[in-house]
């Protein structure tokens, strides 16, 4: 079994990877993801990257952490800290992905562990998330040390069909 590498990625290499991370969040939103698309996502999946993470990533106000097992493109997460004056001491986590053929083997905690020892670099000392109530990402959260702050009932649309999603809000002081 390969070793877990987090690197992060610069805007010129998320353009070069953009195939690669459009792939990985089709395949985890067809594995049931609800990270903000609903199915077929084709097109809208390197538009996401291209359109939405580059911007911010060149602008400077957004860190990509990609986790490699061998050369596969593992898992992704986002450490957004493009935070107004009053809020310099917080950061974002967003879009934690592990594609479907590499979970249960340390991937998203590899990612979480790099995303919060950069956030401590920044001197950031909170960190928010959220993430669909009953998710698999839930109780790995909550073992990070996440809190849970509350629930918003039918707050996204379900990725695979017409119904709602709750989403769950959490927080952890680093």
């Amino acid at each position: 079994m390969s070793a877990i590498t987090i690197t992060s990625l610069s805007a010129d290499d998320l353009v070069r990877h953009l195939p690669e991370l459009g792939a990985l969040l089709r395949a985890c939103v067809h594995d049931g993801a609800s990270i903000g698309f609903v199915l077929p996502c084709v097109e809208e999946s390197e538009a996401f990257w291209s359109g939405k993470v580059l911007p911010s990533l060149r602008a400077g106000g957004l860190k990509l952490f990609v986790a490699r097992l061998g050369d596969a493109i593992a898992g992704t997460v986002h450490l957004d800290y493009d935070t107004m004056p009053n809020q310099r001491h917080r950061a974002e986590v967003r879009k934690l992905l592990v594609h479907p053929a590499f979970r249960r083997r340390g991937v998203a905690r590899a990612l979480m562990m790099e995303l919060e020892s950069h956030a401590r670099r920044l001197e950031r000392s909170l960190l928010t998330l959220d993430t669909r109530t009953g998710d698999s990402a839930e109780p790995l959260y909550a073992a990070l040390g996440y809190q849970t702050v509350g629930v918003i009932p039918a707050y996204a649309r379900a990725p695979h069909d017409d119904g709602f999603d709750s989403t769950t809000i959490m927080y952890k002081a680093l």
